[in-house]
């Protein structure tokens, strides 16, 4: 098997994940996954389509993010993991699609508009 390649993207964030045969090592932006997301619930996120699909320890991840916060990198991520498993094995799909992980989360931060502080707040208004 040669080298699967996949997109995901949430909010801002894009990544780019590579996956080959190998060990279960997870690489992001060339740190290990430990030093890169601390964060145990975030490690869950990222690890849980290989436990789902029951591959865990059969792939090596490498991984290039860019852009918006740790929660939608990591969600970009998932994303990615499970769009490449499935591109391996279109049998992953109806699992992974039951825990909802194939949706592309389509929210994104509304824009500021002209006159208002923000996207939905108003400045105070004065009626003297």
């Amino acid at each position: 098997m040669s080298t699967i390649n996949a997109l995901g993207r949430r909010k801002t964030s894009v990544a780019r994940v590579y996956l080959s045969e190998g060990k279960g090592k997870v690489v992001i932006n060339g740190r290990e996954i430990n030093e890169y997301v601390p964060i145990a619930i975030h490690q869950y996120k990222i690890n849980r389509p290989f436990e789902l699909t029951e591959t865990k320890g059969k792939y090596d991840v490498k991984v290039n993010v860019k852009g918006g916060g740790i929660n939608g990198q990591v969600d970009a991520i998932r994303l990615a993991i499970c769009r490449a498993l499935v591109k391996i094995d279109e049998a992953n799909k109806p699992v992974l699609k039951g825990e909802s992980l194939m949706t592309r989360d389509p929210r994104m931060v509304e824009r500021k508009k002209p006159g208002q502080p923000k996207a939905r707040k108003k400045f105070q208004f004065s009626k003297r």
